[in-house]
């Protein structure tokens, strides 16, 4: 049968339901699918869905999340592709929405990864598990320990210095653990940072991220000779993904990040 809905960009799409062969192109929502059951169902995927380690292997590779290979898509017939607002190119769904159904999900909160979750479960016939998913989570985040006063910038780039800014799902969960971001006021998602508006923004903590730019312990001596003030810590990037990753996420938080913040 055929399913009618809005995507998370209000675009309206037409696709059969529940479909039995999927293209997710966001390795957040590849993990999250897998985590609902669609073990069967998930049959193209970028080169950065890499989780679940021990299943993501069976699905093929498509390009990456900005570089999709067509005629690969093409091969696999999807009944339904999964992008994502940030993680995918607006040229990317227009070229893949002559042929198939994309639905185009947007994450940039706590709330919103909840959402996504949920409306995967919907657009699956997996509403169940998709239900589940999201309790164990927010069971999970409810235990977090809040920090108070402390100023964090979450760093992802080096050559020039970017940070994550407002209106993102890492600025969220930093709010969720209480830290206060300087830099969510930027009318920037990711602005790029001068050393001088770092030293303005009397921080605390410096969460240096391993990835996109892999941030390493040698990294740590370079920011603290213009913030000798501030607690450089590395962090694993990975765990600031939303979806199935938050259930893993709230341990790592409420272990290594909160107990060397408090």
């Amino acid at each position: 049968m055929l399913k009618r809905m809005e995507d998370h960009l209000q675009r309206k799409i037409e696709f059969e339901y529940p479909p039995r062969r999927i293209v997710s192109l966001c390795p957040a929502i590849t993990e999250t699918l897998y985590a609902l059951g669609l073990e069967s169902e998930i049959v193209g995927r970028t080169r950065y869905c890499i989780f679940p380690k021990d299943k993501v292997e069976q699905a093929m590779i498509v390009g990456g999340t900005k570089d999709i290979e067509m005629e690969m898509v093409r091969k696999l017939n999807p009944d339904l592709i999964i992008a994502e607002k940030e993680e995918n190119t607006k040229e990317i769904v227009e070229l893949l929405e002559y042929n198939f159904p994309v639905f185009v999900a947007e994450v940039r909160s706590i709330t919103e990864s909840y959402r996504m979750i949920k409306d995967m479960g919907i657009i699956t016939n997996h509403e169940n598990n998709a239900q589940c998913l999201i309790d164990s989570i927010k069971k999970e985040f409810m235990t977090l320990p809040k920090i108070t006063g402390k100023r964090a910038a979450y760093v992802i780039w080096r050559n020039p210095y970017m940070v994550v800014g407002g209106n993102t799902y890492i600025n969220s969960v930093l709010e969720e653990m209480g830290f206060q971001n300087p830099f969510a006021i930027s009318p920037q998602r990711y602005p790029s940072i001068t050393k001088e508006e770092f030293q303005e923004s009397q921080l605390d903590y410096i969460f240096l991220a391993t990835e996109p730019f892999h941030f390493k312990e040698k990294h740590k001596q370079e920011f603290l000779e213009f913030l000798p003030d501030a607690v450089p810590l590395i962090v694993d990037g990975e765990m600031f993904w939303y979806g199935a990753k938050m259930k893993e996420a709230a341990n790592y938080f409420k272990g290594r990040m909160v107990s060397e913040c408090c």
